[in-house]
């Protein structure tokens, strides 16, 4: 019985990932914004590890959407705690935040247009590797 609830929950935050409202989603100035001054959301970035190779926004933490189901880089951030999931166009990111859902995760957003419209708009991009550590994402959300 819960099955087929399951498969139209899923749906639904698929679908979501594209429809953008301010509850569901963040501005790509609003997230540049909070970069800017020091204090952004988690950024969670759940392409490939060659697209966030070749660029991705600064300061995200890669959790490809597959991996979302088990988030083991996100254990030293609060289930409370704001989160912006992107990816190229928005259906991973969908996939990603059903996951984080089901492991306790409350505050998630999407990146409005993902990284296509960031990419597209000539935002800034992080090629290299982003600390991960325990301290680091602590230090970088308190």
């Amino acid at each position: 019985m819960s099955g087929p609830w399951l498969l139209a929950g899923f749906a639904a935050l698929s679908l979501g990932a594209c429809a953008a409202t301010d509850k569901t989603h963040i501005s790509q100035q609003q997230l540049l914004d909070a970069i800017s001054t020091g204090h952004p959301p988690v950024l969670v970035d759940v392409r490939s590890q060659w697209e966030y190779d070749a660029g991705h926004v600064p300061g995200a933490i890669h959790v490809p959407f597959w991996w979302a189901f088990s988030p083991e880089q996100l254990t030293q951030v609060g289930p409370e705690e704001p989160l912006v999931v992107y990816c190229a166009h928005g259906p991973r990111a969908g996939i990603a935040k059903f996951a984080l859902l089901l492991s306790g995760y409350e505050n998630i957003r999407y990146l409005q247009g993902h990284m296509s419209a960031w990419k597209e708009a000539g935002l800034p991009l992080q090629t290299a590797p982003v600390d991960t550590t325990p301290t680091s994402i602590q230090k970088n959300h308190d």
